[in-house]
């Protein structure tokens, strides 16, 4: 049985709330999914300070006391998790990008490996701003193996012929998150999560010491010596662009 959570960044029972519910009905109705919608509206998330302290001194130093930690554990708790928003002003809703914020840390220490993520995101007008592929690259860097997510359009109410398509879609986008849910934990990295991974840690392990929480955490993975976060066997030519990445990494830190 794996246990899914959809995040719901509205404060009203809209469009938003009406496609996670579709969305998980289809992911149950395939068998062996335990699923729960959380509406970030019901929990207190404060704003990020910006003051650093998760980076430097680890995530429990934020001074900020609220339910980021609540949160964090359902995700922990969960083998995918899927990040719902509607469009405001061409992004995500402000709920859900304040949420969002509080994770940053985890950009630097990723830790979600093996689960998998994906978005939907609702708008009324009809053009793509971007914001699936943002709350894809969000889940990327958190770990997740990421599935493309559902754009729904449509304004309020919607037809009957518009509530069948949108169900249609997100029975077919259920069937891509079952697919990953339910497939290889840990995937061969893309070109990009390749590259961030060898920069980042060669710069780290040239410009850091025991006295960075990011440093003593790599350390402590074993991550300033491996080819990736997590065991994987990489091609031939990625294998090349890895040592390429990292003399690009060892470039970098010289300049600085």
């Amino acid at each position: 049985m794996k246990k899914v959570a959809v995040l719901v960044g509205s404060a009203r029972k809209g469009h938003t709330h009406d496609a996670a519910r579709r969305f998980l009905g289809h992911l149950q109705a395939f068998g062996d999914v335990e699923g729960e919608i959380v509406s970030l509206a019901d929990y207190r998330v404060e704003a990020c300070r910006g003051c650093k302290q998760c980076f430097e001194q680890g995530e429990d130093a934020c001074p900020l006391k609220d339910d980021r930690n609540v949160l964090i554990e359902k995700m922990m708790a969960c083998d995918g998790i899927v990040f719902a928003s509607p469009s405001y002003m061409f992004q995500v809703s402000g709920i859900m990008k304040t949420f969002v914020d509080r994770l940053a840390f985890f950009g630097h220490r990723p830790r979600f490996f093996g689960k998998t993520f994906t978005n939907i995101v609702t708008q009324g007008l009809p053009f793509d701003s971007g914001i699936g592929k943002y709350l894809n690259l969000v889940g990327s860097c958190l770990g997740y193996k990421t599935v493309a997510g559902s754009r729904i359009t449509a304004l309020e109410p919607m037809t009957e012929k518009e509530t069948r398509k949108v169900d249609r879609f997100l029975e077919r986008h259920a069937r891509r998150f079952q697919r990953s849910l339910f497939g290889p934990d840990t995937p061969a990295p893309s070109l990009m999560m390749l590259m961030g991974f060898r920069i980042g840690r060669t710069t780290m392990k040239l410009e850091l010491d025991d006295k960075s929480y990011d440093y003593r955490y790599y350390r402590e993975k074993g991550w300033l010596d491996s080819d990736y976060f997590y065991p994987t066997r990489l091609s031939l030519p990625k294998e090349v662009l890895g040592r390429v990445f990292d003399a690009f990494g060892r470039r970098i830190a010289r300049k600085r």
